[in-house]
């Protein structure tokens, strides 16, 4: 279904019928968040958060925009987690500050990680756990959860029943038929939605454009044994503090090699309690030590299990890589990048990769080595499923335009109508109704940004002024004027980050004393129009000049 280009608001939803609006996910790989509406009330399907950027310096994570629901939160009956990454997880403490005693619903673990999280934002959660193959009544919502295999344990894909329908929503997921916890998706439980009718099928975009099957999480261990056999020295693991499963790969490989292990980070400590308490991990009596004690061991009996593998700027292995970490990496040192890389990222992953290859350690990740697989089902798995549970429409989520436009292309494939298959960006809503979707139009669902405690105050002009900012400096005018608007004394000129070049200066007086005597500029008696004059004329002078100008600023003072 193609998707007109100017989509206006939609119309009041029609009775009997049911609205979904994704608000994140769809159009990047994070901030995953989709709204349901039925009968008045609205259920809300993971809350996640993005990760910026090299071109959004400053900000801390990106939100889904709740502008939408803002005004209807009383509305909504719950918000149904699928699983405990962050890209699913992390939106939900700025959701309950908008309104606290929203029901969270999830797994065991999911719910745990999610609860902790909100300890940091004094944050009491009204929580229903449930597990697969439980259902549960939210409004006018029908709940139906099915087990299925994702890089974290626990996940959950959720059935959704109206009288407008059956939606399946996946979740992350993937087919791993050999996963080290044994909880394998359950295809028989697809099957008997299938059998029912699944009118709605959401389903993971993320691998779509990769062939094949994903191979076995069991299949790494190998390479990651290998690893701890020959390093010579200590081992550094960076992986999400969420990778319940990788961690228990590396734990093993760690209590095979003779090493102790140690968790450096505040989230993969806080995390690894968690999952240990719960049952989720398992560690073996005297493994693991606090990394604060490691210097009494020798360094090939040691093992560091850190955060920092998507190359975040405040995390324990960028702050290695730079230096700026109580652990001093060395020659010999090996680091182990347990995940893959998510779109984006890659300049800063690669960047940290160089630094630490510099400073003497031994960088395996996933390009040189079979240590990591994704927790995302590839075509061949998606197709699959297709086949299983011929849904009568399809909506591809979760990923950029080419997963959506790969995942949609599979679903014709299989035989889903044309018609039936909708790829839509955030923001446009999908109407089902008599068995048909149909797109109702568009709603807000702009990046929201994150930076320390301001929320949402950020704008992408603020952000492209930093660019230029960090590309080419600063430099600011002082200019002392008359009441005919003259210059009385020489312009100062001030420069921060940009080049101290006399030529440049010598342009620069020329270009402020030519604007400066324009008759329109004589007429000019406020003092801000002023500086604009100044800051277009030597913006556009600089601009010719160097192509890449700084950010200009104008002070000027009556005399």
């Amino acid at each position: 279904m193609l998707l007109p280009n100017d989509l206006s608001a939609p119309a009041p939803l029609a009775r009997g019928a049911l609205r979904v609006t994704p608000l994140g996910g769809l159009g990047e790989v994070g901030r995953n968040m989709t709204v349901f509406e039925y009968d008045g009330k609205l259920l809300i399907v993971d809350c996640g958060v993005l990760f910026p950027e090299e071109t959004q310096p400053g900000v801390d994570v990106i939100l889904p925009d709740f502008t939408a629901i803002r005004d209807r939160l009383d509305d909504v009956v719950a918000v149904v987690l699928t699983h405990g990454h962050e890209d699913h997880i992390g939106g939900v403490p700025y959701l309950l500050k908008e309104r606290p005693d929203i029901p969270v619903i999830g797994s065991e673990l999911t719910l745990a990680f999610l609860t902790a999280k909100l300890k940091e934002h004094r944050i009491k959660p009204r929580t229903v756990q449930v597990k697969a193959g439980e259902q549960h009544r939210s409004g006018p919502f029908g709940l139906e959860f099915v087990a299925v295999n994702h890089s974290i344990p626990d996940g959950l894909a959720v059935a959704i029943r109206t009288k407008a329908g059956l939606v399946l929503h996946t979740g992350d997921f993937k087919m791993d038929q050999f996963p080290l916890d044994d909880r394998i998706t359950d295809l028989r439980h697809f099957a008997r939605l299938g059998e029912e009718g699944v009118d709605l099928f959401l389903v993971d975009s993320t691998n779509a454009e990769v062939p094949g099957f994903m191979m076995s999480e069991r299949d790494l261990t190998p390479a990651i044994e290998g690893v701890f056999a020959n390093a010579p020295r200590r081992v550094i693991v960076s992986s999400f503090a969420s990778h319940v499963h990788r961690i228990q790969q590396v734990l093993d490989a760690a209590e095979a090699s003779g090493r102790k292990v140690a968790f450096v980070g505040r989230s993969m400590v806080r995390n690894m309690k968690i999952a240990r308490d719960l049952g989720y991990l398992t560690i073996k009596r005297g493994l693991l030590v606090d990394f604060k004690k490691l210097g009494d061991l020798p360094d090939h009996k040691v093992t560091l299990v850190c955060t920092g593998s998507q190359g975040e700027p405040m995390a324990a292995l960028a702050r290695m890589a730079n230096n700026g970490h109580e652990i001093k990496l060395a020659e010999g040192d090996t680091v182990l990048l347990a995940s893959s890389l998510i779109p984006g990222n890659e300049n800063a992953i690669y960047s940290i990769i160089n630094k630490l290859i510099d400073l003497g350690a031994t960088v395996v990740h996933k390009g040189n080595a079979k240590v990591h697989v994704s927790g995302h089902a590839s075509a061949g798995e998606l197709v699959y499923c297709y086949n299983l549970i011929r849904p009568r429409n399809v909506m591809p989520v979760h990923g950029e335009s080419k997963h959506l436009q790969a995942n949609a292309e599979l679903a014709r494939r299989t035989g889903v109508p044309e018609q039936n298959v909708v790829v839509v960006r955030d923001g446009v809503a999908v109407d089902l109704a008599d068995r048909q979707v149909t797109i109702a139009g568009q709603v807000p669902a702009d990046l929201v940004y994150v930076e320390g405690q301001a929320v949402g105050k950020a704008t992408e002009r603020i952000l492209e002024e930093r660019r230029v900012l960090r590309e080419g400096g600063v430099l600011t005018v002082l200019a002392v004027v008359d009441e005919n608007n003259s210059l009385t004394e020489p312009l100062e000129i001030l420069t921060r980050g940009f080049v101290r070049d006399k030529k440049a200066f010598e342009g620069v007086v020329a270009a402020v004393e030519k604007a400066l005597a324009r008759p329109q500029t004589k007429k000019i008696d406020d003092l801000s129009k002023l500086e604009s004059v100044i800051v277009d004329a030597v913006s556009r002078h600089l601009q010719r000049s160097y192509r890449r100008p700084p950010a200009v600023m104008a002070v000027v003072v009556d005399d």
